[in-house]
């Protein structure tokens, strides 16, 4: 059995790993899910767009060794009008906050205490205090294993740079995912956990009792969750689920579920989308308006490489578009090739304003040795839903993580990459780097 995981999940550490975890979604209509994996869209690559160059220039803590940084994220955890960003770097086993104070210095440290294998970091106020919390995804290790060594930990925001760490649940399948939503509909942030676990694992959400005291109610008894944005897909005023689920296993190969929120903590499961192709690899999944009708969407890509023995990444990478047309029902759009495809996110990059997002992703596995090779590429929009890949980098090489924010409060949003190299050629590395444009 090979484990895919990213993280936005995660995966291997070293060449000699050939079986490790990824994420398989790609998208297609709820009603009828097909099994086969989609061609890809005619679509040409530009190497050069005017409007979108973008210079990086490395931020918080130095590159030392083989960076592992698992997912990136940039948060106001202040309050305060300055963005920081988060940072979930695996190899320190530490979650990293580099802070903005004042306006445009930063300067990164490592926050609460040490998380074993952090995989995903979100936040949240948890306790009604009015600072946000993180929620930390704890894999216990990377590598694959079927122990129960995961954990949910809550990082309580005391104030003042001070955090405390709550664990809120341990002892349990590897968790890859946790995000947080009242759906129980009591006024309370509740927590659904993604746990990839091997060959155990489940989905279930957390209900929040107060005092961090959660009780546990299962929505999936099987392995493989590595992904679960929270939204209201269809209006209804409650917070939905939707979940990457991706296993080489007889059970699932890869499915993308929809867990419509009842009420009172009821949920009904669609699965929106099932592939038979055991190594489409999928790697990231984000939700947003695509093209502003007001109703949320899914993007996700698939490029992971753990599966192929970090050969070459595979003919059928790229990007995809759920469409949200209400009711429950989503449409698939395949939007083209990009090998390596990891990490998709969406953002008005030229701010337009006008309600119609472009989409950027990140190459972690694509021919690093060849320095004509993409690792970061902008999905551009051209307000009618046609998109054109643009290559906004070639170097540095194994990206697995990308988040897009305004930092310096212009308005204009801009690029924080994370890098992750589980396999050689270590060349042309970086840590975590802001992108801005020119």
């Amino acid at each position: 059995m090979r484990e895919k995981y990213f993280f936005a999940i995660v995966a291997g550490v070293s060449a000699l790993v050939a079986a490790v975890v990824c994420v398989t979604v790609v998208i297609a209509l709820a009603w009828h899910p097909p099994r086969s994996s989609p061609a890809a869209a005619p679509q040409t690559l530009l190497e050069t767009r005017p409007d979108l160059n973008y210079v990086p220039e490395p931020i918080g803590l130095p590159v030392e060794g083989h960076a592992m940084i698992t997912h990136v994220a940039i948060v106001d955890l202040e309050k305060s009008g300055l963005p920081g960003i988060l940072v979930c770097d695996a190899a320190a086993n530490r979650i990293g906050w580099i802070r903005q104070s004042p306006r445009g210095v930063f300067t990164e440290q490592f926050i609460g205490d040490p998380v074993e294998g952090p995989a995903h970091v979100a936040v949240c106020d948890m306790n009604g205090s009015g600072r946000l919390d993180l929620l930390v995804s704890s894999m216990g290790q990377i590598l694959p294993n079927n122990d129960r060594i995961g954990k949910v930990v809550v990082m309580e925001n005391l104030g003042g740079g001070r955090f405390v760490n709550h664990v809120i649940l341990e002892n349990t399948f590897r968790v890859t995912d946790v995000r947080a939503g009242d759906f129980a509909g009591h006024g309370r942030n509740d927590l659904v956990v993604g746990q990839y676990g091997y060959d155990q694992g489940q989905l279930q959400w957390l209900e929040n009792l107060g005092g961090w005291r959660f009780r546990s109610h299962v929505l999936l008894d099987i392995p493989g969750t590595i992904m679960t944005p929270v939204g209201d897909f269809e209006h209804s005023g409650r917070a939905d689920i939707a979940a990457l689920v991706s296993q080489d296993s007889s059970q699932v190969y890869g499915q993308v579920h929809l867990f419509r929120n009842q009420g009172g903590g009821e949920f009904q499961d669609t699965i929106l989308w099932q592939t038979n192709n055991l190594e489409y690899g999928c790697s990231g999944l984000d939700s947003g308006d695509v093209n502003g009708d007001g109703l949320a969407d899914l993007v996700c890509s698939n490029g992971d490489g753990f599966n192929s023995a970090f050969a070459a990444p595979a003919p059928w990478h790229g990007l995809q578009w759920l469409e949200n047309k209400g009711g429950g029902n989503f449409a698939y759009h395949r939007l083209g090739n990009s090998p390596g495809c990891y990490s998709p996110v969406c953002v008005d990059l030229r701010g337009r304003g006008r309600g119609h997002l472009d989409i950027v992703t990140v190459s972690a596995f694509n021919n690093s040795l060849d320095t004509s090779a993409v690792t970061m590429t902008a999905w551009v929009n051209d307000g009618h839903e046609n998109f054109t890949p643009v290559a906004l980098a070639h170097s540095p090489t194994q990206l697995l993580t990308v988040a897009a924010g305004d930092l310096d409060g212009n308005g204009a949003p801009v690029l924080v990459t994370g890098a992750f190299y589980a396999y050689p050629p270590y060349s042309h590395m970086s840590r975590v780097l802001i992108w801005r444009r020119k």
